[in-house]
Parts: structure tokens; sequence; C-alpha cells
């Protein structure tokens, strides 16, 4: 699933001229109607990037399978919801259950070197339509690749699935790799993006911290003021009317 605090959000701001917001809004609108969709892309950490350092720590394969005293106790659960339940009521749980699904599904595809694709999809839609956005973007769509998740390292083959049905929604991190799964000899070790894909590295941000243009109270304020002026202009006028009761004409 999406992490709480992305090493990517630990980030510098800088000052960025609105020249340069709107050369990287343009870059960021022709990426989108060239891929179709939003896309976003991070250089991660390699604590982050790599799914080694979760290995160290994650369970047998075994823990993770689903035993037939696990069967049998979720059907027996299953038996019993059907005789305290009638139909009309588990149609309208379903269907309670249906409209809180998130209509979106943030999906970040880490690579081998390093690089994080960030795409948001429909809920409803397949991974075949990640699958289709990634030969768009990669450095060598010729070559076979795959996706997995982690832990444990599971490949994901059933491209029919839609992201709900896959358990990625609201979002999730998936792992590209290219090959196949098994025996890495001649594996591909060059770049993993194509270049003009990781031009867009922090784009996103510049877009957004675009230097303000200064308020007419800034404005104000940085200007060369003129009120000591006015003051002591009062200030005479002041003086200089009504005459003091001890003077007589």
């Amino acid at each position: 699933m999406i992490e709480s605090s992305p090493s990517w959000k630990r980030r510098r701001f800088i000052a960025v001229s609105p020249m340069e917001s709107e050369l990287a809004k343009g870059k960021l609108a022709a990426a989108r109607e060239k891929y179709g969709r939003d896309i976003r892309v991070f250089e991660t950490s390699l604590a982050s990037a790599t799914p080694s350092t979760v290995s160290d720590t994650e369970e047998a394969d075994d823990f993770y399978e689903f035993t037939a005293e696990d069967y049998f106790r979720v059907l027996s659960s299953k038996k019993e919801d059907k005789h305290l339940k009638t139909r009309k009521i588990r149609e309208a749980e379903e269907a309670a259950r249906r409209s809180r699904i998130p209509k979106q599904a943030v999906i970040r595809v880490r690579f081998p070197d390093n690089f994080t694709l960030e795409a948001t999809f429909h809920s409803s839609e397949t991974i075949q339509t990640l699958f289709d956005l990634l030969t768009k973007v990669i450095a060598r769509p010729d070559l076979p690749f795959y996706l997995y998740t982690t832990p444990p390292k599971k490949q994901i083959k059933d491209f029919s699935q839609d992201f709900y049905s896959a358990g990625f929604v609201p979002g999730a991190i998936v792992y590209f790799a290219y090959g196949v799964p098994k025996g890495d000899d001649g594996a591909y070790t060059g770049p993993s993006l194509q270049e003009e894909v990781v031009s867009l590295k922090g784009l996103e941000f510049v877009a957004q911290e675009a230097a303000p243009e200064p308020t007419p109270v800034e404005a104000a304020a940085t200007s060369p003021s003129v009120v000591p002026e006015q003051t002591e202009q009062k200030r005479s006028e002041k003086k200089q009317v009504g005459k003091p009761k001890w003077l007589k004409m």
C-alpha cells in the first residue's frame, strides 16, 4: 500500500519564477495528452526502493498458505451468515459496501534503478491499463517484463482483474522487473524509463511553487513611503488653525 511519509516528500522549497512554472505545466500537459493520464516521476532512496529491506523480516511462504482448517472456519462462518441474514439484507450490505469504494486507485511502480512512476486509475479499470501505460514509458518495451508485489513476492498474472478486486484501492506499490521471473542470466541493466519520462521528475512541484505576484499591500509596504511628508504637512496645518485665548487684537 501507499507509504504514509515517502522520502520524496522531504524536499527543499526553492524559488520558482512564473515562467518556469508555466513551462513545467506545459510539459505535464503534453505528457498527459501523450500517455492518456497524469503521471508523476520520483527518485526514491535505496532504503525504500528495493524490496530486499522488507524481505529480511518477512515471514516464510508457508505462513501465508491457506490451510484446510482456515477453509472450514471461513465456510462455517458463511453458513451462519446465510441463516441469520435475509437476501435483501445481504444485498443492501453489498450495495452499501460498494458505495464506500474509493473511485480512484493511485498506483506507484518502482523500478530497479530507484525511479518510481505514479499514475491514477479508476478503481474499475483493469490491471491491463497499467500494463499498457508501462509499455509507453519504459526504455525497452521490446523486452519482456513482469510486475510483482511484496511481501511475500507474488507475480501479477491476471491482467483482467480490476484494481479493486486486486486489492489495489485506494492505492498500492508494485515492482517492475525486466525478463522472466526465474533466471536472471543476461538481465537488462540499463535505464528503466525513457529520458522524456525521467525529465518529468519533480515538475509537479515546480508548477505549484511559482513565486506569487506581490499583493497591493505588499507592494505598498516595499515602495518608498510618503507617509512622513503627509504627517508633517498635517501637523503644520494644525498649528496654523485657531488663535490662543490670551492673544488680543
